[in-house]
């Protein structure tokens, strides 16, 4: 009977939502606790501690991952809010996330290289700055190995959700175009997920930049690609 019960694809999407809410709630209290790292592990240490396979748990995961396309979508609210600062700072943007591009990627290999990683590590951390579909489609086209890239991406986001605002804030950084841009460009998705409830400008910046890093990045891959072969 829990068999059957566990296979069910409401308990894979019960399980995300209670534990994702019970995160909110420590996250209200204790600042410094990301409901997603919260979540990723309390999920992580039930699957493992109860025997229960993944495969189990993924079938209602499934259905809050087909439900991103809307969430995404919706970052484009902040952007038509702010349209006419955007359009007015654009080329502050596309230069910006240009520089973040370009460095991301060398420096990656370099921090992975002098701490002895193999080059398929290295590799697989190449794309780990653009959301999760560029880069593992990147890290399959690289030979590289697509899961690490994911593991290697969501924690890129999640580090920079928790930690990227209060860096640029003791860094003197505080003006809303500029946190967006360098979330978005730095933290993806989930970056951009944390600065729009900070600030819908941020957002705004935050989605847009997110947006041209994955098509700057994919491009600056080409010649990377076709080095490699």
């Amino acid at each position: 009977m829990a068999g059957n019960m566990l296979q069910h694809p409401l308990f894979g999407l019960t399980l995300s939502v209670l534990i994702y809410a019970f995160a909110n709630v420590m996250y209200q209290r204790w600042r410094f606790m990301h409901p997603l790292f919260v979540c990723t592990g309390l999920i992580i240490l039930i699957l493992v501690g109860f025997r229960i396979p993944f495969e189990d748990f993924k079938r209602g995961a499934d259905v809050l991952t087909l439900l991103l396309g809307p969430a995404t979508v919706a970052l484009g609210v902040p952007l038509y809010k702010y349209r006419s600062l955007i359009r007015s700072n654009l080329k502050r943007v596309m230069l910006s996330v240009l520089a973040g591009s370009i460095t991301g990627i060398p420096s990656s290999a370099a921090i992975v290289g002098l701490l002895g990683g193999s080059q398929s590590i290295i590799l697989s951390m190449l794309p780990k700055s653009v959301s999760s579909p560029i880069s593992i489609e990147i890290a399959t086209r690289l030979g590289a190995i697509p899961e690490l890239t994911a593991v290697l991406t969501t924690m890129t986001g999640l580090f920079g959700s928790m930690f990227g605002t209060r860096l640029l804030n003791w860094l003197k950084i505080t003006d809303d175009i500029s946190i967006g841009i360098a979330l978005g460009t730095a933290a993806h998705g989930i970056g951009t997920a944390k600065v729009v409830k900070d600030s819908e400008q941020q957002g705004g910046f935050a989605g847009l930049s997110m947006a041209i890093c994955g098509i700057m990045t994919s491009i600056l891959f080409i010649p990377i690609y076709y080095w490699l072969q």
